[in-house]
């Protein structure tokens, strides 16, 4: 009991610390609250207090609460504080450009840290309302910025917010400039934002220039320019935001392409925090798209899109034959995007490298090598992507399987929904006009290439300690044999990255923790050839294989 005693006096005491540098009335009263239920709240105190968030490759991210290992206004300034540092440490130069999307605090986390970047003499750049991570990320190269702030949490759950950085030309050079940062600029900021003094000596200056609609007019006009100017246009869309900030610019872009306006899900069209009509803001989770889905098979759409909440992922949903006498749809996986957009760029004839992910479908490599195109494969994350090759090609595309597409890396180097979606909708609409779909397309990929299925085995702990468990069981007892076939290759990518991948001469299974998640992922693929030309026969064997490998990969986990 006197131990038990002892660390409630102790967090106490942390809180009341953190209490008097609190910059935010809100904060402090939610922490009073807290402090006064104590010994009850002795847990919750504690988890609020168990560490700082850990400013890495992909910024801050954590739930909207008071106290260190959450996003409130405090952690802000200092994270805003120790990046601006950062920036002047490294001699560079220029303004800092921040964007934020419309969840909870996202503008007033934008406006502080403006309000920190002009205090200490660093012009601050506000983007005009809440829009999309790629305008963003647009921005930064643009308007030749030092770096970028999105603030954002992606498609995370209503009750979180987050914090991305991207750096300009000056400092992330030729491959990172507009892109997401790397190592080792993560350590640094995270050193100089852990360096920051009490938060009262912090300057604050104004909040800085808004930006005028001109950028974002900017940003579409680049848009558009991604796709062929005389192509078919002939194409009835179905298109959700998710309560999300792509809507609006995403209705521009193919407006201003001489698309149809697609038709929107009137109850998800406009920004909104709570998420309501959605159990898990992401277009992936089970019963997201359902509304959209309604929406497409009421107004006879060819296909349907849905972006996530900050409009750089893309999800594409097409007819799937009629069951019961009625309509069937199906989302494409990410890998099947994927594809069809490689497929379709190098069929316009457009050379350079192609790059994707360890975890990704191995299809894209097939293509690559086929058709005599420079190929790499990185690390996950667009951070990775854009610098795929190191410079010895160009890269002109780039995607992940967590449909996240770049159509046109010197526009956005990054994941961008808005022109993925439209290069989708140019890709569908040309094949239209031929009397065919996107799953004929990928019939014949999938003639040309064998069937290359992908799939998931994804599990969501509370505990993190459990996934390293796992991760250190398939290392401890790593199979010999998959799907009847001995595991000829296995890799380790420790200490580089937290990375199992196993192959056989038809299957591969990549296992890792999500980098954004409290997940534990393994990712799967058979290939199974089409060599009498049947791709249904092929595919059914392909999903059997699949589910088999995912069985005996959950068995190996412990799962």
């Amino acid at each position: 009991m006197a131990a038990d005693t002892t660390d409630i006096d102790d967090i106490r005491e942390r809180a009341r610390r953190w209490l008097a540098d609190d910059p935010d009335p809100a904060s402090r009263a939610e922490l009073t609250a807290v402090l006064d239920r104590l010994p009850a709240s002795a847990p919750e105190l504690a988890d609020r207090f168990a560490g700082p968030l850990t400013f890495g490759t992909a910024g801050l991210r954590g739930p909207l609460r008071a106290g260190p290992n959450g996003m409130n206004l405090a952690v802000v300034t200092q994270a805003a504080a120790g990046l601006v540092g950062w920036l002047a440490a490294q001699g560079g130069t220029g303004p800092l450009v921040i964007g934020y999307d419309a969840r909870h605090g996202s503008r007033e986390f934008a406006e502080r840290t403006a309000q920190v970047a002009t205090g200490a003499g660093r012009p601050a750049l506000l983007l005009p309302r809440p829009l999309p991570t790629p305008v963003l990320a647009y921005a930064v190269r643009q308007l030749g910025a030092v770096a970028g702030v999105m603030v954002t949490a992606s498609h995370n759950p209503p009750q979180d917010n987050g914090y991305k950085v991207y750096l300009g030309a000056e400092l992330g050079g030729e491959l990172g400039a507009g892109a997401q940062i790397v190592p080792p600029a993560d350590s640094g900021i995270e050193a100089a934002i852990r360096a920051v003094g009490p938060l009262a000596q912090v300057p604050l200056g104004p909040s800085g220039q808004v930006l005028g609609d001109d950028l974002v007019a900017s940003y579409v006009e680049r848009a558009i320019a991604v796709i062929a100017p005389d192509g078919p246009r002939d194409l009835t869309v179905a298109y959700t935001p998710l309560h999300g900030v792509g809507g609006a610019v995403l209705t521009a872009v193919f407006a201003r392409a001489g698309f149809p306006v697609p038709g929107v899900v009137p109850d998800q069209a406009e920004p909104d925090p709570a998420f309501p009509t959605v159990s898990f803001p992401n277009p992936e989770e089970p019963g997201a798209v359902d509304r959209l889905i309604a929406l497409a098979d009421s107004t006879g759409a060819d296909l349907a899109i849905a972006n996530d909440p900050d409009a750089d992922r893309c999800a594409v949903v097409v007819r799937d034959g009629v069951s019961g006498g009625r309509q069937g749809w199906r989302m494409l996986r990410g890998d099947e995007v994927g594809a069809l957009l490689a497929d379709h760029l190098m069929r316009r004839g457009v050379t350079g490298l192609y790059g994707t992910t360890i975890v990704s479908s191995s299809l894209l490599r097939a293509m690559c090598a086929a058709r005599g195109l420079p190929y790499d494969e990185t690390l996950t994350g667009f951070k990775w992507i854009v610098r795929a090759g190191g410079g010895r090609a160009p890269l002109v595309y780039g995607y992940e399987e967590a449909l996240g597409y770049c159509v046109a890396p010197e526009h956005v180097r990054d994941k961008d929904g808005i022109t993925a979606a439209l290069t989708v909708a140019e890709l569908a609409a040309g094949l239209k006009a031929q009397g065919r779909t996107l799953t004929d397309r990928l019939d014949e990929l999938a003639a040309e290439f064998g069937v290359h299925h992908t799939d998931q085995l994804s599990v969501r702990v509370d505990d993190l300690r459990e996934i390293a468990h796992a991760m250190a069981r398939i290392r401890a007892a790593t199979p010999t044999t998959l799907l009847g076939q001995p595991v000829d290759s296995t890799r380790d990518l420790l200490p580089e990255a937290d990375v199992v991948i196993l192959r056989t001469a038809a299957a591969r299974v990549v296992i890792r923790p999500s980098g954004t998640e409290p997940k534990l992922k393994a990712y799967l693929e058979v290939v199974e050839p089409v060599p009498d030309g049947d791709v249904a026969s092929a595919r059914a064997r392909a999903e059997a294989a699949v589910a088999q490998l995912r069985a005996e990969i959950a068995t190996a986990l412990g799962l």
